[in-house]
């Protein structure tokens, strides 16, 4: 059975206005505050689901939330308003990559308050490289407290396939690797402009199907292997599920993308609405599909125009989507393509966060609500195997 609840208070199960404020639950998934909507699909061929998607991003444009990023939120974007970066659009990718970025926000916040910027702890980080379509990639494998063997997650940082790397987004590994109780083996892709589509791509799948032939080195379990990724990395998590159905290789057993870079278009609801939020914006988003694309022929390929591919046979997957974010538009149109395929989809969007909260637990509660709801969904499916 389906509930649909608005702020406590019980409404009709379909037809129903204003899905953009809306929890959808089946049997006990629940929404526990105002601040996070969710659609939940718990059928195998998505029909329900898909209508409900359906609606929400058809009410979207009239009944999303309007007002400012919450304060936890506007703290971090403060302080990295005050260190001094310039807009990248300005800059090429190599003066880009210098600037300062959210997480650098989030280190300098907890120092000005007096608290310990020490990473989470984990049981043991090692850099290693593995061969990649185009040389050798850098990788960084976090293994949690425990005997193992340990489920995998192959997971890829964002940035537009232009900018970051495995410091920039090595908070949520290492949250993802202690929430789901699994090795994340976290991938340094080839970079745009000297690299274009479809490099980071290949080396995606070039580093899935490595782990999935040498887990058992470092104590994964091979059989559990899940994708996740973050705006351009989830992306690269989708893509390199649909690459791995398409050649045969073993179906990762979940994928959890965060604000995923699912679509090509820059002029949904979302970038228009978001056009100037920080630190993603419309111009920012076009700078980086200038760098990535090889000529605009690419945005057609579904590799990146993911609304567009083919989604069936994918497993479980879990969207999460954040208001301040000029891609919540293609999150929501994500969840509905993959429940319209037939895929088993959980998708929570997060209200008064930015683009980039998912890493930012130690300074934004919501983003440790986030991992939280993440790493259940990643232990659920590793418990099926």
């Amino acid at each position: 059975m389906f509930i649909l609840t608005k702020n406590g208070r019980k409404l009709r199960s379909s037809g129903t206005k204003g899905l953009g404020s809306l929890c959808v639950l089946f049997v006990a998934a629940a929404c526990s505050t105002p601040a996070q909507r969710t659609i939940v699909t718990q059928t195998s061929n998505g029909t329900l689901a898909d209508t409900l998607a359906s609606q929400a991003e058809d009410a979207a444009p009239n009944n999303r939330s309007t007002g400012t990023p919450n304060d936890a939120q506007q703290r971090v974007l403060d302080q990295l308003a005050m260190m001094g970066g310039k807009s990248l659009v300005t800059l090429t990718a190599s003066e880009a990559r210098r600037q300062p970025t959210p997480a650098d926000a989030v280190k300098a916040l907890l120092e000005k308050n007096g608290r310990s910027t020490a990473p989470e702890p984990v049981a043991n980080v090692v850099n290693r490289t593995i061969p990649g379509p185009g040389g050798a990639l850098p990788v960084r494998i976090y293994t949690p407290d425990g005997a193992g063997p340990f489920p995998l997650i192959v997971y890829f940082q964002g940035g537009g396939f232009v900018i970051a790397n495995l410091d920039t987004y090595d908070a949520s590994a290492r949250a993802l690797a202690n929430g789901a109780r699994a090795i994340v083996v976290s991938v340094e892709y080839r970079k745009a402009p000297e690299h274009k589509f479809p490099a980071a791509h290949d080396d995606a799948y070039a580093a899935y199907a490595w782990v999935v032939a040498n887990g058992r080195q470092f104590n994964g379990d091979v059989s559990r292997v899940a994708l996740a990724g973050e705006s351009a990395g989830g992306n690269l998590a989708l893509s390199t599920a649909i690459a791995a159905r398409n050649k045969s290789l073993q179906t990762p057993v979940a994928i959890l993308a965060v604000y995923p870079i699912a679509g090509t278009s820059t002029n949904t609801e979302s970038y228009r609405e978001h056009a100037n939020a920080k630190p993603l914006s419309r111009p920012l988003m076009e700078w980086f599909f200038a760098h990535y694309m090889r000529t605009s022929d690419d945005a057609a390929d579904t590799r990146l125009n993911l609304v567009a591919a083919d989604l069936s046979g994918l497993p479980a997957t879990t969207i999460i989507t954040d208001q301040f974010d000029p891609l919540n538009s293609e999150g929501l149109m994500i969840a509905r393509r993959l429940a319209a395929a037939g895929v088993t989809v959980q998708h929570r969007n997060y209200d008064g966060v930015a683009h980039e909260f998912f890493g930012q637990g130690a300074a934004v509660p919501l983003a440790k609500e986030a991992v939280r709801f993440a790493a259940q969904e990643l232990r659920t499916q590793f418990g099926k195997r």
